[in-house]
């Protein structure tokens, strides 16, 4: 897909200026070892206008990441939060995907960087898995050890993990992977965060080994209200293939279900699920047609 044209309007360095004006250096840091800083936010058309969902615990986490990562993170989250909407209508966009980067400037050695810039564009993304119930495989690649790299930052070298998964299980015929951590328990997606359903409760892997997602938080919160019982605790391959039914979270993705895992198919139609449950739930929270947002 073309992310952008001719028109497109992107934030950089304090300045809106045109997507193909806009420039990098080649000596960068970011583009020779991947030590950069980015978030995925969405806008929503609702009946209150355009409105980015959690934007500030978006930019908050963009700026944790960079200061597990030591990249110095100097912007006002406020501000940034302004310049994001600013973004969404100098782009005409209503529904979009936001992606704010950090990047760092020349320098070849591996020490941490003193030249950062921040850019911020928008574009037209639908949910990234589909609507389509998912064939999910497990992958051969585990997410990394939470002592060899801060696991709680969203750092893009990370990513070279997920492209590898995901990669895999297109080419072994799956819609996506799912990766266990360096105990071979369930962790996470390349881009997502899971839970599992069973005797109608909620399970999800425990922070330690997995990107503390925000829409996994967005679960948990919606649970709480729903009065659906959600634990985390270490997950097993057994009781991830002996679940009722399961699905992804995450940005996005925004709430994607899991038809089979290695062939295994759940055994709980999604439609009667409680992941649908929260599907239905979370959508009506994202387009402000109820306000459950004062609750979690």
């Amino acid at each position: 897909m073309s992310y952008y044209n001719d028109k497109t309007v992107i934030y950089l360095n304090g300045s809106f200026v045109k997507a193909t004006d806009a420039n990098t250096d080649l000596y960068s840091q970011s583009l020779h070892y991947g030590y950069a800083a980015f978030e995925g936010i969405r806008a929503y058309k609702t009946h209150n206008g355009t409105r980015i969902f959690k934007a500030k615990a978006h930019f908050e986490r963009l700026k944790r990441s960079c200061e597990l990562a030591h990249i110095p993170f100097t912007w006002d989250i406020d501000q940034l939060i302004r310049e994001t909407y600013k973004i969404l209508s100098l782009n005409n966009l209503n529904d979009a995907y936001i992606r704010p980067l950090v990047f760092c400037g020349a320098n070849m050695t591996l020490s941490a960087p003193k030249s950062v810039s921040i850019m911020i564009c928008a574009w037209e993304w639908g949910a990234y898995l589909g609507h389509k119930q998912l064939k999910v495989g497990l992958s051969s690649y585990q997410r990394p050890n939470p002592k060899s790299i801060p696991i709680d930052a969203k750092i893009s070298a990370h990513y070279v993990n997920s492209i590898l998964a995901t990669t895999e299980a297109t080419k072994n015929g799956y819609d996506e992977a799912l990766l266990l951590d360096m105990h071979n328990n369930v962790a996470e997606a390349p881009g997502a965060n899971v839970f599992i359903e069973k005797n109608g409760k909620l399970y999800t892997p425990p922070l330690g080994h997995i990107l503390p997602g925000i829409t996994r938080a967005t679960v948990i919160g919606l649970c709480k209200t729903l009065d659906i019982e959600c634990i985390e605790k270490v997950l097993s391959v057994d009781e991830l293939k002996e679940a009722d039914s399961a699905f992804f979270c995450g940005t996005a993705a925004e709430i994607a279900g899991i038809e089979s895992i290695d062939g295994v198919k759940y055994p709980v139609k999604w439609p009667d699920s409680v992941g649908a449950t929260i599907q239905r739930t979370y959508k009506a929270l994202v387009l402000e047609k109820q306000n459950y947002e004062v609750i979690i």
